[in-house]
């Protein structure tokens, strides 16, 4: 494996792993909002005017 087939090698693992950790990040993010929504007790939506 020469220099440049091994450098595109990282940069495609690298780039992948950078997306694949996003995209857990996203999906936990989206099941946190799903378990704990968020409440409008603070009045910051309701009892305006």
């Amino acid at each position: 494996m020469d220099k440049l087939t091994f450098g595109l090698t990282m940069m495609v693992v690298g780039i992948g792993g950078t997306f694949l950790t996003l995209s857990i990040l996203i999906w936990s993010i989206a099941l946190l909002k799903k378990i704990f929504p968020l409440s409008a007790e603070d009045g910051s939506k309701s009892n305006r005017g």
